[in-house]
């Protein structure tokens, strides 16, 4: 495929584009301000800027001790975050308030781009994992501004699919950044064989690894209050069709699972339907937003607050990531990971593949096959303080043991940045 055949398949995808986000976004007030920022409508930014994108919460967690640097090192420059989501639109208004300016990514259109970058007028372009987009990498580089993909991963699944359908232009955007930071030597390698120049590359490490969760207090106190003095099992950010496994599972072996059920669905907009799907399976079913205390017999709570996932780690025994048991390569596993908790996943985890093996070999982690094991190995740690203890400790110390990305990253960016 090259950019003249991309261009003209993004184009016409658009209209799809908007009609989700009419189906998707309307219950939040900032999904007028997203589909103008889409079309390279934003407001003009006067001084020198410093421009990172991150698709969605994840990506912006994980750059956020990068950010902080950048802020530090450079007062003069404005930092300009842009999201994909409203999820992430949120977070950073909510964790960076007016410190930062925020808008949502444009629609990779060659005419578009040129007003958005034109109105942002950025000094550099910070992308996050992998945000390869031909147009945007394209126009960067006729304007002279230099790109750099920091956190770069590639699994087996996407490297496949960009060697199979867009090689050509993967590789002609690929040489054209400035610099490709990779988590590790394997995506390092994929990105070297997809074409990327390899005197831009570095092995730097994942900024996963230097996140400084904050952890509110409050916030644990009332969900302490709410729980009471069970042992708590937490599903974080589950996704569509985990859930029904989960419960299901749950039913046929209850008797063995002395532990509350909290249950994170991943997307805001899936909690109603996740807090119905448990109501109709007989099981006593509270929400974390209404609930004043639950009862020995509540069976399961929905976590639907934003901002609570490192709370909802504190207090439990256990921790299950979502995304593995269904196709969608799991979620970060390293915020439980930093509080010496528990961690099990199901068997895919693409988008945290080395990260996975890392646990694994540390005996920080358990993976499983499928959602009958999960409560299998629930029933089994729950009974043994020890083994949680054991695996809470390795997952701690791998956790701290492969920090320091932030500081390769920042050493290698500084000279792309004006002075």
């Amino acid at each position: 495929m090259n950019r003249f055949l991309y261009s003209l398949v993004f184009y016409f995808s658009i209209p799809f584009a908007i009609f989700r986000l009419l189906i998707k976004d309307t219950h939040d007030a900032s999904w007028t301000r997203k589909l103008k920022n889409q079309f390279g409508i934003v407001e003009k930014i006067t001084g020198r800027v410093i421009w990172t994108h991150c698709v969605s919460v994840g990506e912006f967690n994980a750059s956020k001790p990068l950010i902080e640097k950048l802020m530090s090192q450079y007062p003069n420059h404005q930092i300009v975050i842009s999201t994909t989501t409203i999820t992430g639109f949120n977070a950073v208004n909510n964790h960076y308030k007016n410190n930062v300016k925020h808008c949502f990514f444009p629609f990779d259109i060659p005419f578009i781009l040129e007003s958005f970058i034109r109105k942002i007028n950025p000094e550099i372009c910070i992308l996050l994992e992998t945000e390869i987009w031909p147009n945007l990498i394209n126009t960067l580089k006729k304007k002279n501004i230099p790109s750099a993909l920091i956190n770069a991963r590639l699994s087996d699944k996407s490297f496949q699919r960009y060697d199979k359908y867009s090689a050509k232009l993967v590789k002609v955007s690929l040489n054209s950044l400035s610099l490709i930071c990779a988590q590790n030597s394997f995506s390092s390698d994929r990105l070297i064989s997809l074409g990327a120049n390899q005197d831009k590359m570095i092995t730097t490490g994942s900024l996963k690894f230097d996140s400084d969760n904050i952890i509110d207090d409050k916030s644990i106190k009332t969900l302490k209050k709410i729980i009471g003095e069970r042992k708590i099992t937490v599903f974080a950010s589950t996704r569509e069709g985990e859930e029904k496994q989960i419960i299901k599972s749950y039913i046929n072996s209850a008797d063995n699972i002395n532990s509350l059920l909290i249950i994170i669905p991943r997307h805001p907009e899936r909690f109603n339907e996740v807090f119905k799907l448990a109501k109709v399976g007989g099981l006593k079913v509270e929400r974390r937003s209404t609930a004043l205390e639950c009862s020995k017999d509540t069976d399961i709570l929905i976590g639907d607050t934003m901002g609570e996932m490192m709370s909802y780690y504190s207090v439990c025994d256990l921790a299950f990531i979502g995304g593995s048991l269904s196709d969608n390569g799991c979620q970060n596993m390293l915020e439980a990971a930093s509080l010496s908790k528990p961690i099990i996943f199901g068997p895919s985890v693409f988008n945290f593949e080395e990260i996975s093996k890392k646990l694994l070999m540390s005996d920080a982690a358990i993976q499983v096959a499928n959602a009958d094991e999960l409560m299998s190995t629930i029933s089994e740690l729950l009974k043994s303080d020890q083994r949680r203890e054991q695996l809470g400790v390795n997952a701690k110390k791998t956790f701290d043991q492969n920090r320091g990305a932030v500081n390769k990253i920042l050493e290698v960016i500084t000279p792309l940045i004006k002075i």
